[in-house]
């Protein structure tokens, strides 16, 4: 169920239509997690439930969020409002994303 972290709310309205987030620690699962300071980066793959146990330092969090897709991606619709939204667009399902939206990064 994609949550809406700021608001602690369901992101789209019909939450019967998802599972409900598992829990880790009750299920067994393996739990992977590394202390943070300013600057460190973290990366992952969209096919691994990911998350944070909250920010407890006294100084406010800031955050650059940068998501990486491979050349092989394509536009897909989806029901409700995507995160982050990409308001007209003009791109159709299947269609392979938009260069000046999305651009391509070469490792140097």
């Amino acid at each position: 169920l994609p949550m809406r972290w700021v608001k602690e709310e369901a992101y789209f309205p019909n939450i019967e239509d998802y599972m409900p987030v598992p829990d880790p620690e009750a299920e067994g699962m393996e739990i992977a997690g590394w202390e943070m300071e300013p600057g460190d980066a973290v990366a992952f793959n969209y096919g691994i439930l990911h998350g944070a146990r909250g920010n407890t330092s006294p100084t406010r969090r800031r955050a650059f969020s940068l998501r990486l897709v491979g050349d092989d991606a394509r536009y897909v619709e989806r029901p409700g409002r995507t995160s982050p939204p990409f308001p007209d667009h003009d791109m159709q399902p299947g269609q392979k994303l938009r260069e000046d939206w999305f651009p391509t990064i070469f490792p140097r």
